[in-house]
């Protein structure tokens, strides 16, 4: 362990020690006609031999400049870059003082005055109004390297263990490779299985939807978007792995991935199957399949949640323009997954007279077939008309089998009920979804007219046995079931909508809108009875049939302004609902209608202030009105649960709820340091909670009431900076979010009050020394604590250590090795439940054969401690819980790639000609 702290050390000294050998380079840069300062130019140094970028950084509003740069005896070239002006080039002989270089002005190119921006190099990082653009190339990865890690080389960018991405602190939902989804598009499938060296440009800008796309309007989301464009001579050729793996207690592992891209045509396929709890496809560069079962924040396996899974996928995407304007893309997915779990808990359950805990356990086995489809279709029929259809398809099946036993006992130890249950069901369902955009825009700027329509069908059938049998001790009562459950169910929702955008002015704009909805559900439900005399499920139980169905009816006028002059923009929205809600039941041959009219009002409100293009203040309103359920309305007593009745409540008032946040970004690129803010809080005038009442056997009763009064308030927020000098990158951060909020529900007929505090610190570092080495620290802390009144327990509490470090060396040349160790504490688990546990996995491969091939032996859980125990605190109940998890296993695997792109170098699985270097072979499809 010391020896691990001295190497640490070392290189973090290292990095300190050459970090000191830097001279401050200022200046200013101005247009050359107007004098004007210009804001978020590109400044920065290359060498005069090959042109490799040594440092770079922006202007700020004033077009001032201040960066170091370290002590260079050779000669190079300062050079300064803005959209629509020449290049600024000047040779600098050396950099051996600090030095200020006071005003350097920029010409406007000739080009701009036809329209035409010719830009002969390309800066690092560029600006484009609401776009920031990163020059690829620049930012030196592994040759070997995938995309994710070219994202962890730019500044502001944050990609956690679970493979979210935040850009200066906002959230990225939508990651597209040449403006086109990459089977998906939160881009997990691009992240992890695209080359980093495809790569041209890096754009990131503010998640846009469809319709905001379209009408050319600004982004209303906290969320970003990702664009990966790919250089157009590398857009030719195709790239693949291949994967088979095999190790102890019989777990295996294989993938595979194909592409092949012909310009605006790109095919992939990709299959995976394995039995190490990986049902989703990852192809990790250290740990392949096994990246589904690292260390992430919570300790366990992030993808999936309880048991072991094995499973099957093949999928296919397509992209192309078809005709001029005409944009086409597709995908297919077959998935199969098996999961087995053996569960545990124990729950302590709030009474106003004391408590009472059920411990419970249970064995299931759950199989899901699925089939989905998507297609995309955007045309561009003329400059002024686009058409957007999405239409998506989906088949699932499953088959589930349990089996499960719970008792319920006093604090005293008293026995009040225990079961025993078995069941297996069977279910299929079919879901066919489209959305289609179009969208006008007109010769008069920021005027639009657009047209959404909206469809959504789903139909679902189940057919279950089960058997089970509850004794209620202190009425010495039971009951004995041995039922066939049967149901049909139906949901179809269609939504059109029309909105009209007219500019009063250059600063404010209005528009009016209308949007129509028709939803319809339908659920037929019986049980029928054993009968033992003709040994069938032949007895209709019509206490626990029903027949449902519910309508909503809404026509919904819409109107909103904006409000934009210089650096604010402001956006208000209103409507208001007017709905036809119908709700039908059969149930023991009575019926009942509950047909009732609602206005819904809603009301939002968004103030955006852009301080400057590094700074950006946002606040937002929102009031809306939401219905209950069916289920929550319909005097239908639900008998499914032994334990459990739940009866609706016709008399229910909407949900009635305020909404506000604020929130502020700063990320400085000069100084590659940034940081975010934000609270919100939500309050509710009426809110629908349950009312349970418990009898003398611990059996509830529980149905739906109104109240008022409960809120909720989070807020928080991080930092972070990185520190790049040659071959090394140190980047750090903390962040910090609280909540408080309270709770309220009924228990035997008393109005309880949960008030809930947590709060969560973390703080992480990431340093990289060159192509050699990665060490990726970091700690996380949770706190949870709930104040009750009018329960016998006051409070209860919680809290969690996380720490994990990840470390991977790339030498000696073509070998990789890579750890990913964590430690986890909970500290209020019951004396059944172990409190902590290590998790410690490690990879050693070898590439051979000009890394066409790696050779990798991996080992999941060297310590045989992992586990899955967590604690959950609600309104009424503590509860521990224990699954299945995933165990120590070591796993021999080999991947075979196969890459040729016009323009690589020497690439796996290419062709070499005898010279040694690579001719692209084209490919036709």
């Amino acid at each position: 362990m010391q020896k691990s702290y001295s190497i640490l050390f070392f290189l973090l000294f290292s990095l300190f020690a050459t970090s000191q050998e830097k001279y401050t380079i200022k200046g200013k840069v101005i247009g050359a006609n107007d004098k004007f300062p210009l804001e978020s130019a590109t400044v920065y140094f290359t060498t005069v031999k090959d042109s490799t970028m040594l440092e770079y950084t922006l202007t700020d509003k004033n077009g001032d400049f201040v960066f170091n740069v370290k002590k260079q005896d050779k000669p190079t070239f300062l050079k300064v870059t803005y959209m629509g002006f020449e290049t600024h080039k000047e040779e600098v002989k050396e950099i051996t003082a600090n030095r200020e270089f006071k005003t350097i002005p920029l010409v406007e190119s000739a080009n701009m005055l036809s329209g035409v921006t010719i830009i002969a190099e390309e800066p690092p990082i560029r600006v484009k109004n609401d776009t920031i653009e990163f020059k690829a190339s620049l930012f030196k990865v592994r040759p070997d390297s995938n995309v994710e890690t070219l994202l962890k080389q730019l500044p502001g960018f944050e990609v956690d263990s679970d493979g979210k991405i935040t850009v200066n602190g906002k959230e990225v939902n939508q990651v597209l490779v040449n403006g086109k989804p990459f089977f998906d598009r939160d881009g997990t499938m691009a992240l992890k299985n695209l080359p980093a060296e495809l790569i041209n440009k890096v754009q990131v800008s503010d998640y846009k939807t469809k319709k905001e796309e379209y009408s050319k309007s600004e982004s209303t989301s906290d969320n970003s978007s990702i664009n990966l464009t790919i250089d157009k001579e590398k857009n030719r050729g195709y790239f693949g792995k291949f994967l088979g793996g095999y190790g102890t207690d019989d777990r295996y592992e294989s993938s595979f991935i194909v592409n092949l891209f012909n310009n605006n045509r790109k095919i992939s396929l990709l299959g995976s199957s394995n039995n190490i709890n990986a049902p989703g496809f990852s192809m990790d560069e250290v740990f392949d399949n096994m990246g589904g079962g690292r260390n992430s924040r919570g300790g366990t396996n992030r993808a999936v949640g309880k048991g072991i899974t094995q499973s099957n996928l093949i999928g296919l995407n397509y992209s192309d323009e078809w005709a001029k304007g005409l944009q086409a893309s597709g995908n297919y997915n077959f998935s199969n997954t098996d999961t087995e779990n053996l569960s545990k808990s124990k729950t302590i359950n709030f009474l106003p007279t004391g408590n009472f805990t059920t411990e419970s356990q249970s064995k299931t086995k759950n199989e899901n077939t699925s089939n989905k489809a998507g297609f995309e279709l955007e045309y561009k029929a003329i400059p002024s008309i686009r058409i957007f259809a999405s239409p998506r398809f989906s088949n699932s099946r499953s088959n589930n089998f349990s089996e499960s036993e719970n008792s319920s006992r006093e604090e005293n130890g008293t026995l009040k009920n225990d079961s025993k249950s078995k069941s297996s069901s069977e279910n299929e369902s079919n879901n066919f979804s489209n959305s289609i955009n179009f969208n006008k825009s007109f010769e008069k700027k920021t005027r639009n007219l657009s047209v959404v329509l909206n469809n959504n069908n789903t139909k679902s059938n189940s057919n279950g046995i089960t058997q089970s049998e509850t004794n209620y001790y202190t009425t010495q009562t039971s009951d004995k079931r041995n039922q066939n459950n049967l149901s049909d169910n139906s949901n179809d929702s269609y939504s059109a909508e029309i909105e009209y955008t007219e500019p009063v002015t250059d600063s404010i704009r209005f528009k009016i809108g209308l949007e129509y909805n028709y939803s319809n559900s339908v659920n037929d439900a019986k049980t029928y009875n054993f009968n033992t005399t003709d040994q069938a499920y032949s007895d209709l139980n019509i206490f626990q049939s029903n027949y449902t169905t519910s309508t909503q009816n809404s026509i919904t006028p819409k109107a909103g302004i904006r409000f934009e002059k210089n650096k604010f923009s402001v956006d208000i929205n209103s409507s208001s609902s007017i709905v036809q809600y119908d709700n039908f039941s059969n149930y023991l041959n009575q019926a009942t209608d509950l047909n009732k009219k609602y206005i819904l009002p809603n009301l939002s409100g968004q103030v955006r202030y852009k301080i400057d293009r590094s700074k950006t203040l946002t606040t937002r309103y929102n009031y809306s009105v939401s219905l209950p359920s069916s289920n929550q309305l319909l005097p239908i007593v639900n008998l499914s649960n032994p334990l459990n009745t739940i009866t609706g409540n016709p008399d229910l008032k909407p949900n009635e709820k305020h909404s506000a946040n604020i929130n502020y970004r700063n990320f400085d690129f000069r100084t590659r340091s940034g940081y975010n803010m934000y609270a919100n809080a939500d309050f509710y005038a009426s809110e629908i909670i349950t009312s349970t009442i418990y009898d003398v056997d611990r059996k509830r009763t529980t149905t739906y009431e109104n109240i008022s009064g409960t809120y909720a308030i989070s807020g928080g927020g991080s930092w972070n900076k990185s520190i790049k000098q040659e071959s090394n990158l140190l980047r750090y951060g903390i962040s910090l979010n609280g909540s408080f909020s309270t709770s309220k529900g009924f228990t035997d007929g008393i109005l309880f009050d949960a008030v809930s505090t947590g709060i969560s610190p973390r703080i992480y570092m990431n340093y990289d020394y060159g192509e050699f080495f990665t060490l990726a620290p970091s700690y996380n802390f949770s706190y949870n604590e709930t104040q009750y009144e009018n329960y016998l327990t006051n409070s209860s509490s919680n809290y969690v250590h996380r720490f994990n470090i990840q470390t991977t060396s790339y030498w000696p040349k073509n070998w990789t090795w890579g750890n990913d160790f964590g430690y986890t504490y909970n500290s209020r688990l019951s004396s059944e439940f172990k409190k902590d546990f290590y998790l410690w996995n490690t990879s050693l491969s070898y590439s051979f054969f000009n890394k066409d091939f790696v050779a990798k032996i991996k080992v999941y859980d060297v310590l045989n401690q992992n586990q899955s125990t967590t604690r959950t605190i609600s309104d009424t109940s503590i509860r521990d819980e224990e699954n299945t998890i995933l165990k120590r296993y070591a796993m021999f695997s080999l991947t075979y790639k196969i890459q040729n792109f016009a323009g690589m170098k020497n690439p796996p699985g290419g062709r070499n000609n005898r010279g040694g270097g690579m001719r692209a072979t084209p490919i036709d499809m």
